[in-house]
């Protein structure tokens, strides 16, 4: 089994910015320390293609991306500062989700420690998004023929707009999308299925609400999942808006990869979004998700 991390310094920020880039760092070090994923392989993720970047990105943005040369609107969207870190770690934010993707068809389970870059849109990123790595994943693995249909179910607190965005029109991608309904994006993408939560909705509610969402993807029959797991829909989140515990969020992913599992869908995990303050719940959050992956597929 295969796992993979952008093998890259914290981003720099200013002090103060709202975006704990230094979570990253420490998942990939609790769980090396502690083999939370059991014998799987933690990999540096590779860097992504040009070729399945322009799968799911316009060239021009890319190229702005890539150059440090971005708009000021644009660049305000995303809410991070240029820097060659970022997009070097975009790149490979997206090299790990095709990896991974590669790697459960092969494996039947796989993941990086990041991603869920779901906000970003096809000619711009938003929402600390730059490119969008489960798109790209998706239609990497479409135009190669490794797969016929893909469902992406996302329980990232945030609606997935860019999600919905890039992969809306086509018949070969399920997009699920489980969120709060008061919160970013303000202006929605619709999903093939939207699912959006009123503020301060629990574990037993939202609980139900993602049985619900699983059906529809199981009817969907993909050749494969790509899961967003998300920390933010965690009750001590600063962003987030809904409040569930630890065990519901284990809850969820269990639920999520037991279906899976029964179902010999391959399956990708990706951490999405965290913004507790301090950062300690989220963290935790996301190696939770992971030890559920490990006790699951029994890695």
């Amino acid at each position: 089994m295969r796992f993979y991390y952008p093998d890259t310094p914290d981003l720099p920020l200013p002090d103060g910015h709202r975006f704990p880039a230094e979570k990253y760092r420490l998942v990939r070090t609790f769980v090396q320390q502690e083999r939370v994923l059991g014998r799987a392989d933690l990999i540096p993720s590779p860097l992504a293609e040009r070729k399945e970047l322009l799968l799911a990105h316009d060239e021009i943005y890319l190229d702005d991306v890539l150059a440090g040369t971005i708009p000021p609107e644009i660049q305000r969207r995303i809410g991070l500062p240029w820097s060659p870190i970022l997009a070097d770690r975009s790149r490979r934010t997206v090299g790990g989700a095709i990896a991974a993707a590669r790697a459960a068809l092969a494996d039947g389970v796989s993941g990086q420690l990041a991603g869920g870059t779901h906000h970003a849109h096809r000619g711009f990123g938003s929402g600390f998004c730059v490119f969008n790595d489960l798109a790209v994943a998706a239609l990497t693995m479409l135009a190669e023929g490794a797969v016929r249909r893909v469902a992406i179910v996302d329980t990232d607190v945030h609606q997935g707009d860019g999600n919905a965005a890039i992969l809306g029109p086509d018949p070969a991608v399920f997009v699920v999308s489980l969120h709060g309904e008061k919160n970013f994006p303000f202006r929605k993408v619709p999903s093939d299925l939207d699912i959006g939560l009123p503020d301060g909705t629990g574990d037993a509610a939202y609980l139900d609400a993602l049985a619900g969402a699983l059906d529809a993807v199981s009817r969907f029959r993909p050749d494969l999942v790509l899961y967003l797991s998300g920390a933010d829909p965690l009750q001590q989140d600063a962003l987030g808006r809904l409040a569930l515990t630890h065990e519901g969020l284990m809850a969820r992913d269990r639920a999520v990869l037991s279906m899976c599992r029964d179902r010999a869908i391959p399956v990708t995990v990706a951490l999405g979004g965290g913004y507790c303050r301090p950062i300690g719940p989220t963290v935790m959050a996301y190696i939770n998700t992971l030890r559920v992956t490990r006790d699951v597929f029994e890695l």
